[in-house]
């Protein structure tokens, strides 16, 4: 019994503090029903950000005239490029970079102007290990998504 009020009592004390989970961060009114305009809504980004903004409690619309505003990506890009080669001419080392831009219009004025945030992460590569350096790749891409829209919701939940 005086376990559980000592629980009790910590999870008051810190409610009371400001304290929330790491992403559990609530949006402003203005995002409580937003539009999500996509270029494609099956990236990685695309998919994390829309998860992250229903866990954040928005109601996603269907159409912008039901929309309190609209958040645009214009830019979710991937890029891949050689660092290093050996001596035969044959990539060693690579660089993810993946960027991600988007606004949030309102239905009369710019809410926030375009914000671009990039990750880069770099892994090595052998050509023996052909198949695992692949799936290492897209667990990478598929964790700077998340990170990305991690940073995104962020920078949303701080909309005036």
């Amino acid at each position: 019994m005086r376990t559980a009020i000592a629980a009790l009592a910590f999870c008051v004390a810190l409610g009371g503090c400001g304290f929330r989970l790491a992403g559990s961060e609530r949006l402003p009114a203005v995002l409580a029903k937003p539009y999500l305009s996509v270029r494609d809504p099956y990236t990685d980004f695309a998919r994390e950000f829309e998860r992250e903004l229903k866990s954040s409690g928005a109601e996603l619309q269907l159409g912008r005239q039901d929309a309190t505003a609209t958040i645009e990506v214009t830019k979710d890009l991937i890029e891949q490029r050689t660092l290093a080669v050996s001596a035969r001419n044959i990539p060693t080392d690579y660089e993810l970079r993946y960027t991600v831009t988007f606004a949030v219009k309102g239905p009369d004025n710019d809410i926030l102007a375009p914000q671009t945030i990039t990750l880069s992460r770099d892994y090595s590569f052998e050509e023996n290990e052909l198949l695992a350096k692949e799936h290492e790749a897209d667990i990478l891409r598929a964790q700077m998504a998340r990170d990305l829209a991690t940073m995104a919701m962020r920078v949303l939940s701080h909309v005036k």
